[in-house]
C-alpha cells in the first residue's frame, strides 16, 4: 500500500502555498479559490492544503507533538535547508543537531505547525 496524498488544514491557504512552493519545492498542481490546492513533492507524493478562512468555520488546531517529517540525504542538506529558512526570515528556534540516530532540525510555521527535517546518513 503507498500513501496517496495528505489533506493538511491551513489557517492561510495563500501563505501555505507559497510556503511549500519556496521552502520545500513543491509544485501546485491546481487551486479552486481560497478553498483548496493540491501540491506534488514530484517525487509521487501529493500534499493537498484546505482552508478553514471561511466566516465562522473553526480554525484547525493540532495535537502536541504533530508534526510533518521531511528526509534529506546528508546533514549537510539539512544545514543548507536550515539556511533557506533564515534566508526566507522563518524563525527557527535552534538550528540542526543529532537526535536520536539522525541530524535533525525542528521548526514551527505556518500558524504552529510543527515541522521536522532529518537526515540519518553520516
Amino acid at each position: 500500500m503507498k500513501l496517496n496524498h495528505l489533506n493538511l488544514c491551513v489557517n492561510d491557504l495563500t501563505e501555505a502555498r507559497l510556503f511549500f512552493e519556496q521552502i520545500f519545492d513543491f509544485q501546485l498542481l491546481g487551486q479552486k479559490g481560497d478553498a483548496i490546492a493540491a501540491m506534488s513533492d514530484g517525487e509521487g507524493f501529493s500534499l493537498v492544503l484546505s482552508s478553514f478562512s471561511k466566516p465562522g468555520a473553526q480554525r484547525p488546531a493540532y495535537p502536541k507533538d504533530f508534526h510533518l517529517g521531511f528526509y534529506r540525504d546528508t546533514p549537510e542538506e539539512v544545514d543548507a535547508f536550515y539556511n533557506r529558512l533564515l534566508s526566507f526570515g522563518i524563525p527557527v528556534e535552534q538550528g540542526p543537531r543529532k537526535i536520536r540516530n539522525g541530524y535533525t532540525l525542528y521548526f514551527t510555521a505556518l500558524d504552529g505547525i510543527l515541522f521536522e527535517v532529518t537526515s540519518f546518513a553520516g
